[in-house]
C-alpha cells in the first residue's frame, strides 16, 4: 500500500477525529523496577476479567476539536498519513506550550501528543510511518528529546513505544484520581539529530 505522510496545518486537526482511536482493552501491563538495582522499568503483562472498549476522544477535554479550548496550539505539528488521498492516521506532536506541563517549559522537548490509525490498518507500518515523521518535525525544532504518554490499559502502545526505542521513565499510580485502576506511563527517546536528519535526506 502506498502511504504518503506529510505535515498538515494545525488549523486542519479537527480531521484527525474522523479517524477512530478506540482499542480493546482485554490485558493491563504492571511496572516494575527493573531488577539488579540498574534502574528502569520491567513490564509484565495480565490479562483483565471483563475486556472493555476505551475511546481517549469520549473522554472531556481529549478530542481534537476540542485541544485549542485548552490550549495555544499554534506551535504544534500534524502529520498526516493518507492513501489514496483518504486520511488514514495522523500524530499530533506539542511543542513550546506554557500551558502543557509535560513539556516542562523546555524548547528542546516535544510531546508526541496523539498518534491513531485507521483500525483495519493497525500493524501495518503506518504507526511507525508516522513516529518518524513526528520525530523529524521536533528534530527541525531544535528538539532533542521526546516524550508520550500512555497508561497500563494501552498494552499495544506500550510495546509499539518500546519498539520504537522509548524508554519508560516514570510511572504514576496517582495521576488518574477518577479512572480507577488506571496508571500513567511516560515514556522519553533521545533524538538522534544527525541520524534523523541523514534519513530524512535519504528519502527525499
Amino acid at each position: 500500500m502506498n502511504i504518503e505522510f506529510s505535515e498538515a496545518p494545525i488549523s486542519s486537526v479537527a480531521e484527525l477525529e474522523r479517524v477512530p482511536i478506540s482499542f480493546t482493552v482485554d490485558r493491563v501491563c504492571d511496572a516494575l523496577p527493573a531488577p539488579n538495582g540498574g534502574g528502569g522499568f520491567v513490564l509484565s503483562e495480565r490479562p483483565v476479567e471483563a475486556p472493555y472498549v476505551k475511546n481517549y476522544d469520549a473522554i472531556d477535554g481529549e478530542g481534537p476539536t476540542q485541544w485549542a479550548d485548552r490550549f495555544d496550539i499554534s506551535n504544534w505539528g500534524f502529520i498526516r498519513a493518507q492513501s489514496k488521498a483518504v486520511l488514514i492516521g495522523g500524530a499530533v506532536v506539542a511543542f513550546n506550550t506554557a500551558d502543557v506541563v509535560m513539556l516542562e517549559g523546555r524548547r528542546d522537548l516535544a510531546v508526541l501528543w496523539d498518534i491513531r490509525v485507521a483500525p483495519g490498518l493497525r500493524g501495518h507500518g503506518v504507526g511507525s510511518g508516522l513516529v518518524r515523521a513526528a520525530e523529524a518535525w521536533a528534530v527541525s525544532k531544535g528538539c532533542r528529546q521526546f516524550k508520550v504518554e500512555t497508561q497500563n490499559t494501552n498494552v499495544p502502545a506500550c510495546r509499539f513505544y518500546e519498539r520504537r526505542g522509548f524508554v519508560l521513565k516514570t510511572v504514576d499510580r496517582l495521576a488518574y484520581p477518577r479512572l480507577r485502576g488506571e496508571i500513567q506511563l511516560l515514556w522519553c527517546k533521545d533524538l538522534a539529530v544527525e541520524a534523523l536528519r541523514a534519513t530524512d535526506s535519504e528519502a527525499g
